[in-house]
């Protein structure tokens, strides 16, 4: 991780005592904390001390035998967090923003998105998709990641696979599936960036926010919204707010597969966007260029993707 730091001028004295920044408690979690906190405190030219994590146990961890969707779909991962920081427990929280929900709560703020990592999938038993075998079991809760197979490889079998990187790696080396896809941003950020066959996004779309980390606080404290815009990305936060706005233009939730990689060509952003029935049978496309920074063109790309999609597609989105 290289890290970068703004001008002098974005520096604060350092906080009479630590900052409490909230995380779940699996490996990747902390280790997008502990990156968060190192920019953090480079930004700011603070001690390693000014910056203290603390481990929550998100009920997302603690269930792992069903699918996010039946259990209470991406809350799981950010309610736990939600409380810590609205009582004050912690000052701010650390996120991967793909498992964030559209719709926050009015005191939360999303106050610093770090630089955007690799936003493509890893394919995990086969050197690539045509390579899988015939009929092979490929393991995911993902509907996103289980519609795409299924449109690329009719012939394969889904099966449901939770957990931690590691637990799903297990899984895979058990027998439990065949093979399986695992996001290439948490692989190098466990240092295991050699595991498996990378998924151009051209081929094959990541999800929306994928290998981006947010750092969200109360909207009340403007202290420390500044501390932390030391540190946010313009070119990532234009990225995810776009991307965060098709799926709130779309009503996605843990039962729709979507799709979409948002890139930047100078101030320009374009945004390439699917949709899918879960059986991945149909398939919705779209692909717009629009100025960096705005976000509607990214909504009215989702609304026009839905008022065209059949109903295989539209019963998977929308209020539930």
């Amino acid at each position: 991780m290289t890290l970068s730091t703004r001008s002098r001028s974005a520096s604060r004295p350092r906080p009479d005592r630590p900052l409490k920044l909230g995380t779940r408690r699996s490996p990747l979690a902390l280790a997008q904390a502990e990156e968060a906190k190192a920019r953090l405190i480079a930004a700011h030219g603070w001690d390693d001390g000014a910056v203290e994590l603390v481990p929550v146990i998100a009920s997302g961890d603690k269930i792992q035998d069903r699918p996010l969707a039946e259990i209470g779909g991406k809350a799981l991962w950010t309610k736990e967090l939600d409380a810590c920081l609205v009582d004050g427990r912690i000052d701010f929280a650390v996120h991967s923003m793909k498992d964030v929900e559209t719709i926050r709560p009015k005191a939360i703020a999303i106050a610093a998105l770090l630089p955007r990592a690799d936003v493509r999938d890893v394919l995990v038993g086969a050197s690539s998709i045509a390579q899988i075998p015939r009929g092979a079991r490929v393991g995911t809760s993902a509907p996103r990641r289980a519609a795409q197979m299924l449109s690329h490889r009719p012939d394969l079998t889904i099966v449901g696979i939770r957990g931690n990187v590691a637990t799903r790696l297990a899984k895979l080396s058990a027998g439990e599936a065949d093979a399986t896809l695992l996001a290439a941003a948490g692989l190098a950020r466990l240092d295991q960036g050699g595991v498996g066959h990378v998924l151009e996004a051209e081929e094959w779309l990541p999800a929306p926010a994928q290998g981006a980390i947010g750092i969200e606080c109360r909207a009340d404290r403007d202290d420390l919204r500044q501390i932390l815009g030391a540190i946010d990305d313009a070119p990532t936060r234009a990225q995810v707010m776009a991307e965060r706005a098709l799926l709130l233009a779309l009503g996605g939730n843990c039962h729709s597969p979507i799709a979409a990689w948002t890139r930047h060509d100078g101030a320009t952003l374009r945004m390439t966007a699917a949709i899918f029935s879960p059986d991945g049978t149909v398939r919705r496309d779209a692909d717009i260029t629009f100025a960096g920074g705005e976000v509607e063109p990214a909504a009215d790309m989702g609304r026009k993707l839905l008022a065209n999609a059949p109903d295989a597609i539209r019963a998977f989105f929308g209020p539930q």
